[in-house]
């Protein structure tokens, strides 16, 4: 279920959300494209971005952002972009000697849960520096995916307070305002799931209202 989807891929780079939390979850189905799209969108708006990625390698984010039109190469040569590769880092939780706990330090604990390390990378990556660094839009975080801490055996307390400390650093402490809104609507409309169907394309996504797809028009 992706609601209100087809707003968020409307949404041109230069009307890019601030101080917005957005949970994907799939079900039935892969979404890891909404990923790429988001990824390539906030590079594309120029937001500073940290991408704490546990489940694929960075060439292969870099290959599809290719055919989106964005390199995570360059953005990340340009320091646009701050990129923890959880399949590389893990070796060398274990194998390398660290003065400062790793942002995957919890591999290494008997009850893995303390999340702080990663916490503290992600707050680092998008702190604001005066080096003479471009000035980037707003800071963004992109996590790939939430449920792999669970299958680690963090605790799904330790994951929802990651969560709610990250948002709070970067859309209070970092740039923005957390705003909370009373929609008119009663809960029952508010709460609705809308059901798309989708067309994924080489460098774009397309989206139709349930049977209105030219293939079965």
């Amino acid at each position: 279920m992706f609601p209100e989807l087809n707003n968020l891929l409307n949404i041109t780079p230069d009307r890019a959300e601030q101080g917005k939390l957005t949970l994907l979850c799939d079900a039935k189905t892969d979404g890891s494209f909404l990923v790429h799209h988001f990824l390539s969108f906030y590079l594309k708006a120029n937001c500073k971005v940290c991408f704490v990625a546990l489940i694929q390698s960075f060439s292969h984010y870099n290959i599809v952002g290719q055919k989106l039109g964005v390199s995570l190469t360059l953005a990340r040569e340009r320091g646009q972009l701050v990129f923890l590769e959880g399949l590389k880092s893990s070796t060398d939780v274990f194998f390398q000697a660290h003065e400062e706990p790793h942002p995957l330090q919890f591999l290494r604990e008997a009850s893995p849960g303390n999340l702080q390390p990663l916490f503290e990378f992600v707050r680092e990556a998008l702190k604001p520096v005066d080096n003479g660094e471009a000035a980037w839009r707003c800071p963004v975080l992109l996590v790939d995916d939430l449920s792999l801490l669970l299958s680690l055996g963090v605790g799904a307390v330790a994951v929802l307070d990651f969560v709610h400390y990250c948002r709070a650093t970067v859309c209070w402490e970092l740039k923005l305002r957390i705003l909370w809104r009373r929609p008119s609507q009663p809960t029952a409309q508010r709460d609705r799931s809308l059901t798309y169907q989708y067309k994924i394309q080489d460098k774009n996504v397309s989206f139709f209202a349930k049977g209105m797809s030219p293939a079965v028009l």
